[in-house]
């Protein structure tokens, strides 16, 4: 399968070594960056050269895009693939509730949009927890300061976490309304509330604590079929937006793709 991915930061370029490396029936067949000649540079100590281009050129090079891209970009890169009845691997998960028309490509042409487990636990079981009926989904993030500042929540509401020497929250509603106040930083609720019970019944809190050095989610579920709680402590990468575990998802789930054996819903 010839793999694409959209964006080289700390997440596309740790996939893209993976997959120069080797993983079983995948091949880097291509890279898109804002900034080609960085990317080339970034690029230049994998053994196998990889073309960077445009967005709008990686279609027709690749059978699945990974996009590790800005949120605002995800409709460029995932509509050609969409239309072509390709995958596109999503980690902006949370611009997918903003550009509902990509479902319906999806469905339209044999498309298919998967969110990898990324920097949450237990997705596996939320989804089967949806098969029944799930009663309650309650998460809570704890970030460092620097993980959080600049976001556009913070900005529209004047709150300054900067020089905070005690944890604050700084938000409490939905994944739906912290995909466009985070656009950044709470991909993982996105992506919790599509598994369960959906981005408006989830509830959510935000808190920002200066101690902390790692990201921490929080997660109970009360369903009719399981009652269950997990925590699961990230350590950032080079972005501190976003865990280093992100992209080990996204490399499992290719290694799963062509797997003998495959664990897990």
């Amino acid at each position: 399968m010839r793999i694409a991915i959209a964006g080289l930061g700390a997440v596309g370029l740790k996939i893209a070594q993976a997959l120069d490396a080797g993983i079983p029936g995948c091949e880097l067949a291509a890279v898109s960056a804002r900034d080609r000649a960085a990317a080339e540079q970034r690029l230049s100590g994998l053994r196998r050269k990889v073309p960077v281009v445009e967005i709008a050129a990686l279609e027709p090079l690749a059978d699945l895009v990974i996009e590790c891209a800005p949120a605002a970009l995800l409709p460029e890169i995932a509509e050609p693939f969409l239309r072509a009845g390709k995958t596109v691997v999503v980690l902006s998960a949370g611009a997918i509730l903003r550009q509902d028309h990509l479902l319906e490509l999806a469905r339209q042409h044999g498309g298919q949009i998967a969110v990898p487990t990324g920097a949450l636990i237990g997705l596996d079981a939320v989804v089967a927890a949806a098969e029944g009926t799930i009663h309650s989904v309650r998460m809570t993030t704890r970030k460092p300061v620097n993980g959080l500042v600049g976001a556009p929540y913070l900005v529209e509401n004047n709150i300054d976490i900067a020089d905070i020497k005690e944890p604050l929250r700084i938000f409490k509603g939905t994944p739906r309304e912290a995909a466009v106040g985070f656009p950044a930083n709470l991909n993982v609720a996105v992506a919790l509330s599509l598994a369960g019970i959906g981005p408006d019944r989830t509830e959510l809190e935000i808190w920002a604590d200066p101690a902390m050095t790692r990201n921490v989610h929080q997660v109970e579920v009360e369903s009719d079929s399981a009652r269950f709680s997990m925590t699961i402590e990230n350590v950032p990468s080079e972005n501190p937006k976003t865990g280093r575990i992100t992209a080990l998802s996204v490399i499992a789930w290719l290694r799963r793709l062509r797997a003998p054996l495959r664990v897990g819903t």
